[in-house]
C-alpha cells in the first residue's frame, strides 16, 4: 500500500474515502467458474479504493476484514488489547487472544512503517482460515496502534500480505508461505477485481490457481519478476495518444500492488500524463471535465513487449456530494526509489492477474468482459 492525496475541498471526505486503499503502503465464487481444486475467497469492493475479505482467527473463529496486499508481506488485525483512547478500536472487529484456546503467545515486539503513519503491537500465533483452508501456528500482529486517521473509517479489520517472506518484517513466514507447505496447494494465487459498483460481488480471491472461466487462456501472458521480494517486473515504456512516450523510454521497474488503490509514478511523468488528458491540478489532485471521459486518450504500459491500454473510464475516478461531482485522475506523482511505477487497483482492476510463486512469474490478461461503473 501507498501514500494518499491532499483533501478536495468540499469533497475532502469523500475524497479520502476514495483513496484510503492508496494511503498504506502497504465464502464461494458464482457458480460456473472453473475453479475446481482450488480456493476461492470472495472479495468486496468499497468505491473502487478497497477491495477485501473475510478470514478467520482462533478457536472458535474470530471474524476479520482484511485487505490481501501483494505490496507488502506483513500480516495484522486490530488487537482488543489497544489503547482506549484508539477511535479505531471502537469501529473495528478486534483479536480476543482469550477466547482463543488455539492461541499461543509470542509477545515480540513489531512496528510496520508506512507513508501514513506506523502500526505498533506484538506478534500472537493462532489458527488461520482463509479461502476454507486451515493454516496452524500462523505468527501474526496485533495492531495496538494503527497506520494513520484514514484506518480509523476504514472498512478492513487489517492486512494480510501476498508479498515474498524476504520483505517480511522480523522474519515472519506470511500466511499464504505457510498454505503451500501445510496443505500441499501450488505456489500461484490470482486476483479478479471488479470494478462494477453494481455488480454483488466485488471480486475474487483464487489460491491454488485462477478462474478459466473470467479469461481466455491463451491470452494469459507471464512476465519474470526482477527478484523474489516484490512483485516486481520490468516495464518497457508508457505511452499516451498512442505514440507519444512519457516514461520508461529507456525501461523502468514497476510492482503490482493490489493494496494501492492508484497508479503511481514518477511526478514528471504522471505530470505529462495529467496535461495531456487535459487535468487541471487542484489540492493535489488531477481533474477532469466529467462529459470528456469517453474522449480521453488511451494510455498504454508495455510490458514484455505487450501493450496493455487503460481508456478514459478505466483510468478516471468520480467521486459524489452534496450533488458535486469531481472527475479525478488515477494516476498520482511520487518519486520513488529506481523512477518505479506502483500498478494499483486501477490496472489491476482492467486485467486479471496471475501471481506464479514457484515460476517467480506474473501474468496479466484480459478480462472476457469489464462493466466499469467508475461513479460513488
Amino acid at each position: 500500500m501507498h501514500q494518499g492525496m491532499k483533501d478536495l475541498n468540499e469533497l475532502n471526505r469523500e475524497v479520502d474515502e476514495y483513496t484510503r486503499g492508496a494511503m498504506l503502503r502497504f465464502g464461494q465464487h458464482e457458480s460456473g467458474n472453473d475453479t475446481t481444486g482450488k480456493h476461492v475467497l470472495s472479495l468486496s469492493n468499497y468505491l473502487n479504493a478497497e477491495y477485501y475479505g473475510e478470514i478467520t482467527l482462533g478457536t472458535p473463529p474470530q471474524k476479520f476484514r482484511v485487505i490481501f496486499d501483494t505490496g507488502s508481506s506483513n500480516f495484522w488485525v486490530t488487537s482488543q488489547r489497544c489503547s482506549w483512547f484508539n477511535i479505531a478500536c471502537w469501529l473495528h472487529n478486534t483479536y480476543k487472544s482469550k477466547l482463543s484456546s488455539s492461541y499461543r503467545k509470542n509477545g515480540t515486539a513489531i512496528e510496520l512503517r508506512y507513508v501514513s503513519g506506523a502500526m505498533t503491537g506484538f506478534l500472537s500465533n493462532d489458527v488461520l482460515n482463509m479461502g476454507g483452508v486451515e493454516i496452524y501456528n500462523q505468527t501474526f500482529a496485533e495492531a495496538v496502534r494503527e497506520p494513520g486517521l484514514a484506518f480509523v473509517f476504514a472498512r478492513f479489520d487489517g492486512v494480510l500480505g501476498l508479498a515474498f517472506p524476504r520483505l517480511s518484517v522480523l522474519n515472519v513466514t506470511p500466511p499464504f508461505f505457510n498454505m503451500i507447505q501445510q496443505n500441499d496447494i501450488p505456489g500461484v494465487f490470482s486476483f479478479y477485481l471488479n470494478r462494477d459498483l453494481d455488480a454483488p460481488r466485488g471480486g475474487e480471491l483464487v489460491f491454488g490457481g485462477y478462474d478459466k472461466k473470467l479469461i481466455n487462456e491463451d491470452e494469459l501472458h507471464y512476465i519474470k519478476i526482477s527478484n523474489d521480494t516484490y512483485w516486481q517486473f520490468k516495464m518497457d515504456k508508457v505511452i499516451t495518444n498512442n505514440k507519444d512516450v512519457v516514461s520508461c523510454a529507456k525501461g523502468c521497474q514497476a510492482f503490482a500492488d493490489t493494496g494501492t488503490s492508484l497508479i503511481i509514478g514518477p511526478v514528471k511523468d504522471v505530470d505529462k500524463i495529467n496535461a495531456a488528458i487535459g487535468g487541471i491540478p487542484i489540492a493535489g489532485l488531477s481533474v477532469v471535465e466529467c462529459h470528456r471521459i469517453e474522449y480521453l486518450p488511451p494510455i498504454t504500459f508495455v510490458i514484455d513487449g505487450k501493450e496493455y491500454v487503460l481508456n478514459g473510464q478505466d483510468y478516471i475516478l468520480k467521486v459524489s456530494s452534496f450533488l458535486q461531482t469531481a472527475c479525478i485522475s488515477g494516476f498520482m506523482g511520487i518519486n520513488l526509489p529506481m523512477a518505479a511505477w506502483i500498478l494499483g487497483d486501477v490496472f489491476l482492476g482492467k486485467y486479471y492477474s496471475v501471481f506464479d510463486i514457484d515460476n517467480k512469474r506474473i501474468g496479466f490478461a484480459p478480462l472476457k468482459s469489464t462493466k466499469i461503473t467508475n461513479k460513488m
